[in-house]
């Protein structure tokens, strides 16, 4: 009888998952950490190009060693550049895809220079609500899970001791 309930409960939950809209690998980042895995939701209807951008460049490995070289309490973690300074970036530019997706706690977000379409392979996540942001910069994705590994990242403007990307892997991608 047990065995029973737990398959039923098993399949209730698996279709109460499906009917919530279950996550597609195929739009889902895992970035490892020192701490542990951080699961980054895609949001492709929202900014389909820097989307499909992130996903080939980590398909590439570009991202994995890379440090987060600009951390600020309150704000945010920065990272993406392989030179390791903020100057650095893939050598592909990106139009910008501002949106009315806000970044609050978890958003992930396309650092830029002053050009609005300077957006490149760097990239941030917020700790904190920044709203201030909003429609200036685009968001391509929200933390799923794992926020309590990025709030773990070191800060600094750079960090002493960066953390870095352990490794970042499109899940479709995971076996």
């Amino acid at each position: 009888m047990g065995r029973i309930l737990l398959i039923i409960g098993a399949l209730f939950f698996g279709m109460t998952a499906d009917k919530a809209g279950a996550t597609d690998p195929e739009n889902q980042i895992f970035l490892d950490l020192k701490d542990g895995r951080v699961v980054i939701d895609l949001l492709p209807n929202v900014a389909p190009n820097h989307v499909e951008r992130i996903k080939e460049l980590t398909r590439e490995g570009f991202y994995d060693g890379i440090v987060f070289h600009r951390v600020i309490e309150g704000f945010m973690a920065q990272t993406g550049d392989p030179t390791g300074t903020g100057t650095g970036g893939s050598g592909q530019k990106l139009a910008a895809e501002f949106s009315d997706e806000p970044f609050t706690r978890g958003a992930v977000g396309m650092a830029r220079a002053q050009n609005p379409d300077s957006g490149d392979s760097q990239f941030f996540i917020c700790f904190d609500d920044a709203q201030f942001l909003n429609k200036q910069y685009t968001v391509w994705g929200r933390v799923g899970a794992g926020m309590e590994f990025v709030d773990n990242i070191t800060r600094g403007e750079p960090p002493a001791n960066p953390d870095r990307i352990e490794k970042m892997q499109v899940a479709a991608d995971v076996k």
